[in-house]
């Protein structure tokens, strides 16, 4: 035989080899009866310490400095003028929530939804006369509202505030209108999406473009088998990898800050300095309404709020893992072995950074950072940069042991319908999902475990 045909042969004969031995891997963990008297059940949240909210270890003594100045920063209440005890200054014409510690709260600062919503309340607060929108319930989510398509067909996708200031005790004579919530839902217009939590931000913001591209690139032939392919989110401008968001549609820490201080509270800063609603009568501050304080005494105080956000989410360290026990083992074997670690991948690396806490350090953030399709069961019909309408980011998985609520848009709190909702026509993940239903009962318990561990 030539060298060259010697080759493509011995490369086929490999390929070959590869997915008989991943076949006969399935069929061990496929292999044997189902126990009629066991149904797998998701623990729910897991209990115990809370293992989050806490800064990186090894950071300096200036480092915890910012971190806990951006804390404090990130759980402050906002109101229109700040006039309001205990408030800062900027909140409307149109917002969300008061505060970014309201939406990231469970389990700590910087997490995503509470078990009680705290949408509810700031819908009245000081005054407000805001309707509680129907999708907003006391033990719901904490949510924004996108419409699809603007009146005239062509695309929207952006948020629309919940709430008004209108009413307020400290934006007298201001007179806007609620979004339509209830005919963009009849007409099928209407999706939402709920806090992402940051935990172990910086991390993420430091794994190195050449590191995502990598790991797409591993493991072809058992990608291509189970029907995975995924690719990444690119700044329009840099053309540099963008990594943060439900579609990876925002390229750093900063931006992320500016953009939700902006988008969710109404709050305009350096980043984001108009108003995204500027009808007479209800602007009430010189903008933007964040900024460098050049008189401020306190390195801490020279910083917008946008600036202290990005600190505390970068020094922020990733959620602490429950400990192993052998159902959590097993289930972690299992997790790899049925195929859903090709997307949720466990590991992937930092690079050299100037915060040493941060440099070449492992990420266990279960995710490839890569957006996929995940079919018409999940598609929310909006398009962010290179994400289509049924795309997605790989949703990291630390920390989802004390989640509450599930899925782009929070419908669910039970993993086992998470599983389910990723298989549908056109999903990356179909094939990965009908592994998972293969298993006896006690091995789906196992990942259920192993998931809530995490």
């Amino acid at each position: 035989m030539k060298p060259q045909k010697f080759k493509h042969a011995f490369r086929l004969i490999t390929q070959e080899s590869f997915l008989l031995s991943v076949v006969a891997v399935l069929l061990v963990v496929f292999a044997g009866s189902a126990d009629a008297d066991f149904t797998a059940t998701d623990p729910g949240v897991r209990g115990g310490p809370q293992g989050a909210g806490g800064p990186l270890p090894g950071l300096t003594q200036a480092q915890l400095t910012f971190f806990y100045a951006g804390l404090d920063t990130f759980n402050e209440v906002e109101s229109v003028r700040g006039t309001i005890p205990g408030t800062g200054f900027g909140l409307g014409p149109r917002f969300n929530l008061d505060s970014c510690g309201g939406c990231h709260a469970q389990p700590a600062s910087g997490g995503t939804s509470p078990f009680v919503n705290p949408q509810v309340a700031v819908a009245g607060k000081a005054g407000a006369q805001n309707v509680v929108p129907f999708f907003i319930t006391p033990n719901g989510p904490v949510r924004e509202a996108r419409f699809k398509f603007n009146p005239d067909g062509t695309r929207d996708g952006g948020v629309h505030g919940l709430f008004t200031i209108s009413g307020r005790l400290d934006a007298r004579g201001c007179s806007i209108a609620q979004p339509d919530f209830v005919t963009a839902a009849k007409s099928n217009n209407l999706v939402f999406r709920i806090p992402t939590p940051v935990f172990g931000a910086g991390l993420i913001e430091n794994i190195p473009d050449d590191v995502i591209i990598q790991n797409k690139n591993s493991n072809p032939y058992l990608k291509r088998a189970l029907g995975i392919a995924g690719h990444e989110n690119r700044s329009a401008n840099d053309g540099s990898i963008t990594r943060f968001g439900w579609k990876a549609q925002v390229k750093s820490l900063l931006v992320f800050a500016g953009e939700a201080y902006n988008v969710e509270m109404g709050v305009t800063n350096e980043l984001f300095p108009q108003e995204r609603d500027e009808t007479p009568g209800c602007l009430f501050n010189p903008l933007p309404e964040d900024h460098t304080n050049y008189d401020a005494t306190l390195i801490t105080d020279v910083s917008g709020d946008i600036e202290m956000f990005a600190f505390f989410m970068r020094l922020l360290a990733p959620p602490t893992p429950a400990s192993d026990s052998p159902s959590i083992k097993s289930g972690r074997r299992l997790f790899n072995q049925i195929g859903c670690g090709l997307c949720h991948t466990p590991a992937l690396s930092t690079g050299a950074t100037l915060i040493a806490a941060l440099g070449n350090q492992p990420v266990n953030l279960f995710s490839d950072l890569l957006l996929h399709h995940m079919g018409k069961g999940l598609a929310d019909d909006i398009v962010q940069g290179n994400a289509g309408p049924d795309e997605f980011r790989t949703a990291p998985l630390w920390g989802l042991g004390q989640r509450i609520y599930f899925l782009h848009d929070g419908r669910t709190g039970d993993l086992l319908e998470v599983i389910a909702a990723h298989k549908s026509e056109g999903s990356e993940a179909s094939a990965v999902i009908r592994n998972f239903n293969s298993l006896r009962a006690n091995q789906k318990q196992d990942i259920l475990n192993f998931l809530r561990s995490l």
